[in-house]
């Protein structure tokens, strides 16, 4: 995944106009200028397609339609495509700050997948990782409810402590 520009989790991609180009050829652009890599993708990576979640919450549609696309990769090719986009990558430190490897475990402690799953995600993308690591048995049902259960709780933890600094702020505002 990436750490985008504006501090979200998500997936490489972009806009795509499909009377210049198929969905294909444009994610495979978009992964040039995000990645470094031109990285080969065929209609038999995608997975999904439906509507992008509402902008704000007072629209209720989107007319902007999402295509998942997931490509199994080695583990040096991961590597390769990590080392480009911190070296080539036309986007790199202005629409993505760079690439974060989804950990797939969960340590004693409680790290691992449900801090990073507590995280802030652009859109659907915490919802198509989650499929993405149910569809190639990447983590087990169990594990993965598990991790959710536990980042659920560390979110309400998050937001109480937002709502702490938001109220420390308040009291200082006041003052001046």
């Amino acid at each position: 995944m990436q750490m985008r520009f504006d501090g979200l989790l998500g997936f490489p991609g972009g806009f795509v106009n499909s009377s210049e180009e198929t969905l294909e050829a444009g994610l495979s652009r978009e992964l040039l200028e995000e990645l470094g890599v031109a990285l080969p993708i065929s209609v038999e990576d995608h997975v999904a397609s439906c509507h992008a979640p509402a902008s704000s919450p007072s629209s209720s549609s989107s007319r902007l339609i999402t295509h998942f696309y997931v490509k199994k990769m080695e583990e040096e090719q991961i590597r390769e495509v990590e080392r480009a986009a911190a070296s080539t990558a036309k986007d790199h430190g202005q629409e993505v700050l760079g690439m974060v490897r989804v950990p797939l475990y969960t340590t004693k402690g409680g790290g691992g997948l449900a801090p990073f799953l507590s995280h802030s995600f652009i859109g659907n993308a915490r919802s198509q990782l989650v499929d993405s690591l149910l569809r190639f048995n990447l983590v087990a049902p169990e594990e993965l409810h598990k991790a959710l259960t536990h980042s659920l709780k560390i979110h309400t933890d998050t937001t109480e402590d937002l709502k702490a600094s938001l109220a420390l702020t308040e009291a200082k505002r006041k003052r001046f």
